[in-house]
């Protein structure tokens, strides 16, 4: 008799649908928050540390300014775009993902780039990373591939298991797997390497005609890298190498520049493009959307004290000035909740109010108390009033979007254009050497995983690049043929066959 199997539930114990695609419209895809699931599933992860940061723990910080060099008022009216030559002050914090904040600067790890602008309307965030993808396009799923990068609960080590079990039954992960191993997985330092909000962004202008947008921060440095053994040897001999580097490079007034860039999308273009618009697994074409300069950002001052700066410093990809605002991006949706979420918990209620938070504009708000609350407001403390309070202004809404069909749990169907941009990448983009430590780094990683995962992952690079597929199986000693035969399987045929 077939054993019973667990069934899946909330922490009230209510069973669960599914548990792979949040509860969305139709078209676009945009996230409820009746979606009573993802709310918990964020919320509880979001409290799993205290009091160091879930994601990002170990980073490093600056000031500095962006410095507008061209004109695309037609584009959006945020007012820090509005004029050639206007600077804006901003702090940038750099970090990597996984580790604690005792880890090592040269992790094999995506890099945080998060860049606070204190403009005339609030704080301005763009939250991105040195990448400009993501490993999954849901946000249901992030608390499930944050456990996998994080340290096994029983023996509290790393589990390649793990690790490659979630990344092998998430075939949208095979695109940022394959940067995150290629040398670009551990930047030589935070000056060399680029940044991207990796997600689309809606930018408007006075008209009230709006456009998807991705920004591009490109490093006037150079990228450069570190060769797994070079990661290696630098984790034990100075594993704060990037943070000093930062810091002597400022303080030498040697200071970082990147320039940066936009891709611009019609919203009619979005409907019919190639592959979903919104789905952060994937990259716009630069021959469709060509690179559009912005500005220059230059980071010329160092903290003065690392907690209240960088430690305290809180971002979030909801924070958005008028001439911006989000896209339906499933995952973009998850982390607008998340992130100030978290912050209200590591840091407290009024995060905001601590001076590196604290916007440069006036702040005029009902919200009162809580703790650590430092603003001595007047007047009521409600809306509508009487009393001459602030009034909000029509002028600053956002442009409306069309919402049809029906609101469910709209799972992305799993395609041949999941597979197609790590297939480009490795056999475009990459040079030769780039692709031998490209599989050298793989093979080192999955090999402590368990066979059936190495089959069920190598089969998967097989079907972004058969050349891929071939050097890894050879690496690990696995058998091609059985390689091939996974390859040709559905996802969901190749997850029962390869399944304990």
């Amino acid at each position: 008799m077939e054993e019973k199997k667990k069934r899946m539930t909330t922490n009230q114990g209510i069973p669960v649908s599914t548990d792979q695609a949040s509860m969305t419209t139709q078209d676009p895809h945009l996230t409820l928050l009746s979606d009573t699931h993802l709310v918990e599933k964020l919320a509880h992860f979001d409290r799993e540390r205290i009091p160091e940061r879930v994601v990002h723990a170990k980073g490093a910080g600056a000031h500095g300014y962006f410095e507008v060099t061209n004109d695309l008022t037609k584009y959006t009216c945020a007012s820090f775009l509005s004029q050639l030559g206007k600077k804006t002050d901003v702090f940038v914090r750099f970090s990597t993902v996984g580790g604690g904040r005792g880890s090592a600067d040269s992790a094999r790890d995506p890099r945080g780039f998060a860049v606070k602008f204190y403009t005339e309307d609030g704080n301005y965030d763009m939250v991105g990373n040195n990448t400009p993808v993501f490993f999954i396009r849901d946000a249901i799923k992030f608390p499930d591939f944050i456990h996998t990068q994080k340290k096994n609960p029983t023996s509290n080590l790393d589990d390649a298991d793990a690790f490659w079990d979630f990344m092998s039954l998430t075939p949208e992960s095979v695109h940022q797997a394959t940067i995150l191993f290629s040398d670009r997985g551990t930047p030589f330092s935070y000056r060399h390497m680029h940044g991207y909000t990796s997600h689309a962004y809606m930018w408007y202008n006075e008209k009230g005609e709006h456009y998807w947008i991705k920004l591009h921060f490109r490093t006037d440095q150079g990228v450069k890298n570190l060769t797994k053994e070079e990661a290696t040897a630098l984790a034990g001999t100075d594993p704060d190498h990037a943070t000093r580097d930062l810091f002597d490079s400022i303080k030498n007034k040697d200071f970082p520049s990147w320039s940066v860039y936009v891709q611009i999308m019609k919203p009619e273009d979005a409907p019919n493009y190639k592959f979903d618009a919104f789905d952060v697994t994937k990259v716009w074409s630069q021959k469709d959307y060509p690179l559009i300069p912005v500005g220059k950002m230059v980071l010329n001052r160092n903290p003065e004290n690392y907690f209240t700066e960088v430690e305290q410093a809180a971002f979030s990809p909801g924070n958005l000035v008028p001439g911006i605002a989000i896209s339906p991006d499933k995952m973009l949706q998850g982390r607008v909740f998340s992130y100030p979420d978290t912050h209200r918990h590591r840091l407290g209620t009024n995060f905001d109010m601590i001076p590196i938070n604290a916007p440069k504009a006036q702040v005029n708000t009902y919200q009162r108390d809580g703790a650590m609350h430092m603003h001595s407001y007047t007047g009521p403390n409600y809306y509508p009033n009487s009393f001459g309070g602030a009034e909000p202004d029509k002028k600053y809404a956002t442009p409306p979007i069309d919402v049809k069909g029906m609101a469910d749990r709209h799972e992305y169907v799993l395609s041949d254009a999941d597979y197609v941009q790590a297939g480009d990448l490795y056999g475009r983009v990459l040079s030769d050497y780039d692709k031998t430590n490209l599989v050298g780094n793989i093979v080192t990683h999955i090999k402590n995983a368990a066979k059936r995962i190495q089959l069920r992952q190598t089969a998967i690079f097989y079907k972004a690049h058969e050349e891929y597929g071939t050097r890894v199986a050879e690496g690990l000693g696995l058998d091609i043929n059985e390689v091939k035969r996974l390859a040709a399987m559905s996802h969901e045929e190749r997850a029962k066959a390869t399944a304990r």
